[in-house]
């Protein structure tokens, strides 16, 4: 029988709410904030590895910017978040685990309109093991494509972290979990290739990377890491719109995430056919390197 981990909602541990470090269960909002009720919501998500906290200022800042994006300004510096969160995860004792930030519009007004709302902040700080599982690393993920579409940048702000943004992320898992894949891969609004539900996709291709260039979704802070970590090694990376039927000739394929980190894909499975891949040299090697990196 398996043991589930506890509810988020019910854990020992102290959490960072507007300037206060309270006690895990304690962090509480009111049922009708603007964040749950219209999307008015960023997050970040980062890992800490033998207690340093991998590009904190980078997640900020992005944290930031995602704010800026959907209206409305953190009523906390770079600076200070930064400080918070390392105090938050010492609080909790985390040395190996994943940090949550998250801003959202309060609950001063139920309606469209914002100009009275507050900001609210909090940073959560938890124990987390290898978000695809051991088993993924040696095989690779299976894979087949979502049944949403990322949307044009004319219909919503979509380079945000936004809580808004991953709802088709959402439905996409659960519907391809539920019929025993691991992941979706999803197409954008013009058919092109764009990312899987929570990570950035890389397919090589005779000897080369290639990615698709984050024109509608986010260009993730890991993606950007390991194209940096691909081209110290002398390997060309090429950022371009990528047709569902290029994957018939790539010879292996990965994810990179915060929470996935990289995380090689076996088999992407759809109308097209059944496309598999190797965990080949260019996987291990990015697998390896960006595992040293967040270690170093």
């Amino acid at each position: 029988m398996t043991t589930l981990p506890p509810s988020f909602d019910d854990r020992d541990g102290y959490i960072w709410y507007n300037g206060k470090t309270v006690d895990w269960r304690d962090a509480k909002i009111h049922v009708l904030n603007h964040g749950l009720h219209y999307g008015s919501c960023v997050f970040e998500g980062t890992r800490i590895y033998n207690g340093n906290i991998f590009k904190l200022t980078e997640h900020t800042q992005r944290l930031h910017d995602s704010a800026n994006m959907l209206g409305f300004t953190i009523p906390y510096s770079v600076e200070e978040l930064n400080q918070a969160t390392i105090d938050i995860a010492a609080k909790n004792n985390i040395t190996d685990g994943y940090i949550r930030p998250v801003a959202w519009r309060g609950s001063e007004q139920m309606a469209i309109r914002t100009d009275r709302s507050s900001i609210h902040t909090a940073i959560c700080a938890w124990e987390m093991p290898k978000y695809f599982g051991e088993e993924a690393l040696m095989k690779g993920l299976k894979l087949t494509f979502a049944p949403w579409k990322r949307p044009s940048p004319e219909t919503e702000p979509v380079h945000a972290k936004a809580a808004g943004l991953y709802m088709i992320c959402t439905l996409s898992k659960n519907k391809v979990m539920d019929e025993g894949f691991d992941d979706a891969l999803m197409l954008d609004y013009r058919g092109y290739i764009a990312e899987a539900t929570g990570a950035n996709f890389f397919m090589v291709m005779d000897g080369e990377l290639h990615t698709p260039t984050p024109d509608c979704f986010l260009d993730g802070i890991t993606r950007r890491t390991v194209i940096e970590l691909a081209k110290k090694r002398g390997i060309n990376v090429v950022e371009r719109h990528i047709q569902p039927e290029e994957l018939a000739k790539a010879s292996q394929a990965f994810l990179t995430g915060s929470a996935a980190e990289v995380t090689p894909i076996g088999s992407i499975e759809c109308e097209l056919g059944n496309f598999e891949f190797k965990v080949g040299d260019i996987t291990r090697q990015m697998m390896q390197d960006y595992s040293d990196l967040v270690r170093s």
